[in-house]
């Protein structure tokens, strides 16, 4: 394990590419380095060539530590600059439509850290703008690193979405790892636990069930009281439902106990009847599985898929149970080559982050590669109106549309109407 996360944080330089794609960062981002810096160390077609901050100073500084070669004046800057290839954006929530549409107007490929906006209006307006429709536009990926990550995959690779009764999903920060003045608290930056750390769990869900839910029957949360920490949520325990009567429960916490806890989702099937040829006639073997993927969002430092599958020999005159067993599995996927089968020949290391595996695949849709691994600008789109459902479903409102999207909503209906 230590070697594994050393590797990660400590990768080797790898020669670059005459071609390769150079990257301008938008904000010297605390998320920056290991979101994007450490990955592109490792990849042969990335160079991180520009960032440009609100303060000048603090983008030298953060330049100089990761040894960007370029500061410029203004984001404007980076996206006027030609030899730009691709733009990250790790900006407040509230920022994240504006500067996507300005680096997609201007022709730049965009990695939008998650959440991608701030509401379900400004993704349906990001993800369907025309520039995105066209065979050499751009490519635009919320950045939801962790669902390119091999244990993600070979868990749902254990699962079967048509019988998923129930799925339940947690996670949490220490007390001590927020301040008061943190951005996850500013309503007016599109704050709360459900955009940072939920937005994790409403994933899971979805992914788990492979639908989004019909409705949010319940959202519970403890919000700020005072200016811009009212309405957003420190904490949150929400319930949905989902086609055919399943039941998808989330919990997350920025202000949880001392000690952390890893992150996991737990998906529950319903009892089928699998076939069994050295049976009776007159009895049946009936299977109930449950599948559960401890760390679900940085999955390189620890994470362990549990399996738990419960058969029943029963009758099929009264559905007596003639003898009942469980058998449980564990397995660690540091790399696909370790997950096996039809994934054991992609590409990866064990030393690879959730990021690099992200970026891999990043490149390969800019290159018009085959990509085995995507989060659609419609999938994007669901995840936002899922979060839309519970937070109108909590009481506190669906986070604000920026000016820049009001303004643009307008313009482009032609209509001066008012967007909450």
């Amino acid at each position: 394990m230590i070697g594994r996360i050393w590797g990660a944080f400590n990768p080797p330089a790898t020669p670059k590419s005459k071609d390769a794609l150079k990257f301008g960062i938008l904000g010297a981002a605390n998320i920056a380095p290991l979101a994007l810096l450490g990955p592109a160390k490792t990849h042969p077609e990335i160079i991180i060539q520009a960032v440009a901050a609100r303060d000048r100073t603090k983008a030298e500084k953060f330049a100089k530590a990761n040894s960007i070669p370029e500061v410029k004046n203004s984001y404007q800057d980076v996206l006027d600059d030609s030899n730009i290839d691709c733009v990250f954006i790790p900006l407040a929530n509230s920022l994240h439509f504006e500067w996507a549409v300005r680096s997609i107007r201007a022709g730049k490929h965009v990695l939008l850290e998650k959440p991608s906006v701030a509401n379900a209006t400004e993704a349906e307006i990001l993800f369907n703008l025309p520039e995105l429709s066209k065979h050499d536009g751009p490519v635009l990926l919320e950045a939801f690193h962790n669902r390119f990550y091999p244990a993600w995959s070979f868990f749902r690779s254990l699962i079967n979405p048509t019988n998923v009764v129930h799925v339940s999903s947690n996670s949490m920060i220490p007390w001590w790892g927020t301040g008061k003045d943190d951005i996850h608290f500013n309503y007016d930056l599109a704050g709360g636990t459900m955009m940072a750390m939920g937005t994790y769990n409403f994933a899971a869900l979805r992914m788990a069930f492979d639908a989004d839910p019909e409705e949010c029957l319940s959202c519970n949360v403890t919000p700020g009281t005072e200016g811009v920490h009212a309405k957003c949520d420190y904490d949150f325990t929400a319930r949905f439902r989902f086609p055919n009567g399943a039941i998808g429960e989330a919990h997350s916490t920025l202000k949880g106990p001392t000690i952390w806890t890893p992150s996991h989702v737990t998906a529950t099937h319903k009892a089928v009847v699998v076939p069994d040829e050295l049976l009776p006639a007159d009895q049946e073997k009936v299977q109930s599985r449950e599948v559960t993927l401890h760390g679900i969002i940085h999955g390189i430092f620890w994470h362990r898929i549990d399996v738990k599958d419960v058969f029943e020999i029963r009758s099929k005159d009264n559905g007596s149970v003639i003898r009942k067993w469980t058998e449980q599995k564990s397995h660690k996927t540091y790399s696909f080559n370790e997950a096996g089968g039809e994934f054991a020949d992609l590409p990866g290391e064990t030393s690879w982050m959730s990021y690099r595996y992200m970026l891999e695949q990043f490149v390969n849709r800019v290159r018009g590669r085959e990509t085995q691994h995507w989060v659609s600008g419609q999938d994007s789109i669901a995840q936002m109106k899922m979060l839309d459902m519970a937070y109108e479903k909590s009481g506190l409102g669906i986070r604000p549309t920026s000016e820049f999207a009001a303004t643009m909503a307008w313009w482009e209906s032609g209509k001066n109407e008012t967007i909450v």
